[in-house]
């Protein structure tokens, strides 16, 4: 990460813009939540999340699993077992 130096303006709204470098370098989307906090020499500014937001496509096969393939017929069937049993025992 570099450290630009660049400079903003709080506007009569109270609103301060974050240069865009920074938001793309950091990976800042709009909509973006920070924490706020009183610092010795002003504020620090964090992203309420550390880390982006993850889709199910960017981590699916990053568990592996060893053993025969399933389809979605099978989980399909794997689950309703599961309901049933779970119904029989009193817990649906």
């Amino acid at each position: 990460m570099s450290r630009t130096i660049e400079t903003t303006r709080l506007s009569s709204k109270g609103q301060i813009v974050v240069p865009k470098s920074i938001r793309d370098e950091r990976e800042w989307l709009a909509g973006t939540e920070f924490v706020v906090e009183h610092a010795k020499e002003g504020i620090l500014l964090r992203p309420l999340r550390p880390f982006p937001r993850t889709e199910l496509k960017d981590v699916a096969g990053s568990l592996s699993y060893h053993g025969k393939r399933k389809t979605l017929k099978d989980m399909d069937k794997a689950v309703g077992a599961m309901v049933r049993n779970r119904h029989a025992r009193g817990r649906y």
